[in-house]
């Protein structure tokens, strides 16, 4: 394990002693081979500097911060040989000499078939990498993941086996993940976060850098984390944190449970057993880290607390509302380490060997293509009736109020004019479910399936008794725990069932939905990320097929006034991360909610 104010090679096993893949009773059949320490002080010390004495401090830096680019991974001295997996090897660039070097040995078998997997590997493109974190200085600490063997050896070289080969940047992200003390893993939905997660912690148990992890995700998640676990490390252990006071606290103390999950709610309840100073985690991952994006909360305070040797976070969605989101993640990252009044231009350098963000159309090229088509909807005469009662009624209220006016007055007449656009509240008529239907039959008539989203359950259950011929199912908060993986498994197996009735909340996250190749927004969420999010539960790895999405809009309405202010946010996500074309907006402010009836 490396610990931050010091070298890489202080691990959490001895450094006189090969990495172990068992303790406490827990044993894998399986282990990774890293290159030890005492070779790689062996390695530094072997560079002949250009002064007798060792160089001082501004040298090491130089040297540490080019080390990985100025060595060729690829060939290596025999007298290193044995020292190394057979199946990596490197060469120090030229004008950079060892010192004497031993008498000779006579080659033995393991030096023979290592030399003939070094020259296989000459011939193989892609090779992937760790690539020391930025904040190592000195040069034994870089050396120390760049003479690492490459993913792809590791995972050879310890027989690790996965339902299905990765992706190469999913082999990128894990060599991101593997040496960082702090990061953020920000690809987008449906790139996979979940795996790279999983393998980078299998492949650090296995190497005996980790024996305490402690995975934390929405309570929605866990057995979708725990199916995960099972596919991409089956031979580790995973302890889900569950039960009664008393059967929790037993879980807490065990000793010998490698991998433990737990869900945000549940920290609350179990407060004082994680604020104990013998609980200690060498890793603790943040699944759907954005939960913790209000400093101030009690699910915030509580993260930060827990005593941890490395802070991963995973969110496709890093910032939703503004900067402060990141800044509020980093927090449990590396503390006081960003500010909110910082440049933005400033925030992005500083964090930039700290967060990994790819997107779908940077690195799935052959990937089917998100299509979208926003529809301007116009509303039936008794819904335009109602709405413009409403505004109406509602905005001379509102400037009647003076001093008295609040945000939560404003928002209240926002809710209510999105809801007419929904549905007539006296008649129930809805321009929207008439498209909706219309399009329902032809997607049913083709035997595909679609889900529809909403940010009410009452509008998804007013949908779906008139569209009962296409076998609606429901998935929302109303639906127990319990009970949603069964929606979900008859709903992808049932012929009949070409729809699945959504709420943002319910639906936004943890999902895998790629066999639908239809999603509709029924009404829109204030916040673009999180629609993003929902949308990506069809258009994700294992797609098939092109994914249509639609998005409702009720022309002439707060609907089509909101979406223009969303549109015009959409470039803070992208400056920060240097994206265009794909936004991740903040919602609206203060002011812009207030604007939307020209209200100060």
């Amino acid at each position: 394990m490396l610990h931050r104010n010091s070298t890489a090679l202080e691990l959490t096993h001895a450094d006189n002693e090969a990495p172990s893949a068992s303790w406490a009773g827990v044993s894998f059949s399986s282990s990774l081979e890293l290159v030890s320490s005492e070779f790689v002080l062996e390695v530094a010390d072997s560079i002949v500097w250009n002064s007798e004495s060792e160089p001082d401090l501004s040298v090491q830096v130089e040297m540490a911060e080019n080390v990985n680019q100025e060595l060729d991974v690829h060939a290596i001295p025999i007298r290193f040989s044995s020292k190394l997996p057979q199946t990596m090897g490197f060469c120090f660039p030229e004008g950079v000499e060892f010192c004497q070097p031993q008498k000779q040995k006579v080659k033995s078998d393991v030096d023979v078939e290592y030399e003939r997997d070094r020259q296989s590997l000459k011939t193989k493109e892609s090779r992937t990498r760790i690539k020391p974190p930025a904040d190592l200085i000195k040069l034994e600490d870089r050396l120390y993941f760049v003479l690492q063997p490459p993913i792809e050896s590791l995972v050879a070289s310890a027989r690790l086996e996965f339902p299905f080969q990765p992706f190469p940047y999913q082999l990128e992200g894990i060599a991101f993940l593997f040496p960082r003390e702090a990061a953020i893993l920000a690809d987008e939905m449906g790139l996979g976060k979940t795996m790279q997660a999983i393998t980078t912690v299998r492949m650090l148990l296995l190497a005996g850098q980790l024996r305490n992890v402690l995975l934390i995700c929405p309570k929605p998640l866990v057995t979708n984390w725990v199916r995960e676990f099972n596919q991409w490390a089956p031979e580790i252990p995973v302890t889900v944190i569950e039960g009664d006071s008393a059967k929790r606290n037993w879980i807490w103390a065990q000793r010998n449970a490698p991998v433990r999950i737990a869900n945000y709610e549940l920290l609350m309840r179990d407060r004082a057993v994680l604020e104990d100073p013998n609980c200690h985690f060498d890793l603790v991952v943040l699944d759907e880290a954005q939960r913790i994006k209000n400093r101030n909360s009690t699910t915030a305070h509580i993260v930060r607390s827990l005593s941890r040797s490395r802070s991963w976070a995973l969110t496709g969605t890093p910032i939703e509302n503004s900067v402060e989101d990141l800044v509020n993640i980093f927090e449990f990252l590396s503390p006081g380490y960003l500010r909110s009044d910082m440049h933005l231009k400033s925030i992005s350098q500083a964090t930039r060997d700290f967060i990994l963000r790819r997107t779908k159309d940077k690195v799935l090229t052959e990937m089917p293509p998100k299509m979208f088509r926003d529809e301007q909807l116009e509303l039936t005469p008794s819904q335009w009736e109602a709405y413009k009662f409403a505004e109406d009624e509602g905005v001379v209220q509102l400037a009647d109020m003076e001093e008295m006016l609040t945000i939560q007055h404003v928002f209240e007449l926002v809710l209510r004019l999105k809801q007419i656009c929904n549905f007539d509240p006296a008649s129930g008529a809805s321009c929207k479910l008439e498209r909706l239907e219309a399009d329902m039959e032809e997607i049913a008539a083709s035997g595909r399936k679609a889900i529809v989203f909403s940010q009410w359950v009452e509008t998804l259950e007013r949908i779906a008794e008139p569209l009962a011929r296409f076998g609606p199912m429901q998935y929302h908060g109303r639906i127990p725990s319990s009970k949603r993986d069964a929606v979900i498994k008859q709903f992808k197996e049932d012929p009949t069932k070409h729809m699945i009735l959504m709420s943002y909340g319910a639906g936004s996250v943890g999902l895998n939905l790629q066999f639908c190749e239809y999603v509709f927004l029924f009404d829109r969420w204030w916040n673009p990320a999180i629609e993003d999010q929902a949308v990506n539960r069809a258009h994700r790895i294992g797609v098939t097929g092109p994914v249509t999405v639609t998005r409702m809009i009720a022309a002439d309405t707060i609907e089509q006034r909101i979406h223009e202010v969303l549109e015009q946010k959409r470039e803070l996500f992208n400056q920060l991360f240097a994206e265009s074309g794909k936004p991740r907006t903040s919602g609206l402010s203060q002011e812009e909610i207030f604007g939307l009836f020209n209200l100060k």
